[in-house]
């Protein structure tokens, strides 16, 4: 009879580095939710269209989904340490070139680096992670705890822009990553381990050309579609992405070594926790985005007291990410997953009800929240289990595209309809002797501020008033995807 030796236990070495490994996770998120607070100052500095102001928000998130898949492949490759501190430079030259941009188009292009340096991060992050926790039980809290810092972020990233915003000048929300971006660099070599796949693969070059483009084109022309209607230039994006995305999927099932193994997509825990990332991730950044604006713009608060009335959302999603971890080792993860959803379906009844008080926006935004981290927590342990460990990069890449990619897809989708929504009801609801104020709240709240009372004051307030209708639509466009979502994964719980 064969005996079986347990994995080893990880030891206070492998704990420390995990702390090390948060530092990116943090940054990685932080950095796509950082701008939602800043966006008002920037934008009165930079003057940026509406159009431009979309791209400085979701530029960073597309660069990291288009680029993910590379990333993960090449640190399979070629070591995901070195990777990693090839990620950490990169995105440091990023954060400096953005701080001290002096107009949008170069905070765009510094947004972009500091894209491509986060794709190095995350994959080669959790990699690493399980490389270092070979027990199970010891891998799924490793998880959770990084997927709470990689969650922590973007919860933290309002608070963290409100702070230094009440201090100092927006170019400040990028130089936060700075410093830790040194600590992981110096810390990095001395705690964690290289590992490289051992017969690791050609890189398809083409591949990596197609895995780029084809979200690009997507996003690019729904956001075309969404702020000029049907033109030409929207549908021949949206056909360029479906057109590209078939050649990509039939190029990756031909391919002897394939930049995208579909073959991980016949394992039912994988798909849906992939799919459902990109639900999870269109519908936490969407909200977040309009959230935030709101609490200054329409609210009226200053970017540290909006970054306070966001805190509760962070506590949440922590306390719950704790306590889900510690009942997946006796509850079924689906299950777990599943019942979140149900759970997040409360958050959009209360954002139907948003006034002039942030009660109901915070209570929604932490019922959101907390219902979907029991799918942020465990569902990239479930991602990683279902690959091989030689492709474990490529296999925590794929899921954090669908995180990334899901964000990106939030800013630009939800984010263009709350802009035509928005412009819409204030079209119908202008006060009488204004015909035009402008394509977005701020710029519309500057042109109030430029007339004589009270014809000022009635068209900020008929810009709120459109800017919270925005709000409950968003609200009702959110609740069937969360349907969706508690319905595919409860469908997986059933057919364990």
């Amino acid at each position: 009879m064969t005996v079986r030796t347990p994995p080893a236990r990880a030891g206070t070495r492998e704990w420390i580095a995990l702390a090390v490994l948060g530092v990116p996770a943090v940054l990685v998120m932080m950095n796509m939710s950082v701008l939602y607070l800043a966006l008002p100052t920037l934008a009165a500095e930079l003057n940026p269209g509406a159009a431009a102001q979309l791209w400085i928000m979701d530029i960073y998130g597309f660069m990291v989904a288009g680029f993910l898949i590379t990333m993960g492949t090449l640190g399979d490759r070629y070591g995901h340490r070195r990777l990693l501190l090839a990620g950490a430079a990169v995105f440091t030259a990023g954060s400096i070139m953005a701080a001290w941009a002096g107009d949008t188009g170069v905070l765009i292009a510094a947004r972009a680096i500091q894209g491509v340096g986060a794709a190095a991060l995350a994959p080669s992050s959790l990699a690493v992670i399980r490389r270092m926790f070979a027990d199970p039980g010891q891998r799924r809290f490793a998880i959770t705890v990084w997927m709470l810092a990689f969650m922590a972020g973007g919860a933290l990233g309002p608070l963290v822009g409100g702070t230094l915003l009440h201090f100092f000048s927006w170019g400040s929300v990028f130089l936060v990553a700075v410093p830790a971006m040194v600590v992981l660099v110096a810390a990095a070599p001395y705690l964690l381990p290289e590992h490289r796949a051992p017969n690791s693969r050609r890189i398809d070059a083409v591949g990596v050309v197609l895995s780029f483009l084809v979200p690009l084109s997507l996003v690019y022309g729904v956001k075309r579609f969404a702020a000029d209607g049907f033109t030409a230039v929207a549908a021949g994006s949206l056909v360029a992405g479906v057109v590209l995305g078939v050649v990509f999927v039939r190029r990756q099932r031909r391919a002897a070594a394939p930049l995208f193994d579909l073959s991980l997509f016949r394992v039912p825990a994988f798909a849906v926790s992939v799919g459902g990332m990109v639900l999870v991730g269109i519908v936490l950044f969407g909200t977040s985005l309009q959230t935030s604006q709101y609490l200054q713009m329409v609210l009226g608060y200053s970017p540290l007291i909006a970054g306070l009335w966001q805190l509760p959302t962070a506590v949440a999603g922590t306390v719950v990410a704790l306590w889900v971890s510690g009942l997946a080792a006796r509850v079924r993860p689906a299950l777990l997953m599943s019942a979140g959803a149900v759970l997040a379906l409360l958050g959009p009844v209360l954002l139907t009800q948003v006034d002039r008080e942030p009660w109901f926006l915070v209570g929604g935004s932490v019922l959101l929240f907390a219902g979907l981290t029991p799918f942020m927590a465990l569902g990239t342990g479930l991602v990683l289990g279902a690959a091989p460990p030689e492709r474990a990069g490529a296999a925590s890449a794929i899921s954090e595209t669908g995180a990334e990619l899901g964000g990106a897809l939030g800013i630009a989708l939800l984010g263009s309809l709350a802009a035509a929504v928005y412009g819409n009801r204030l079209g119908d609801t202008l006060p009488p002797g204004i015909s035009g104020s402008g394509g977005t709240l701020a710029e519309t709240l500057r042109y109030a501020a430029t007339l004589p009372q009270p014809l000022g004051g009635a068209l900020a307030e008929s810009a709120r008033d459109a800017f919270t209708h925005g709000i409950h639509v968003h609200a009702l466009v959110v609740a069937p995807l969360l349907v969706l979502l508690a319905a595919v994964t409860g469908v997986r719980t059933m057919r364990r």
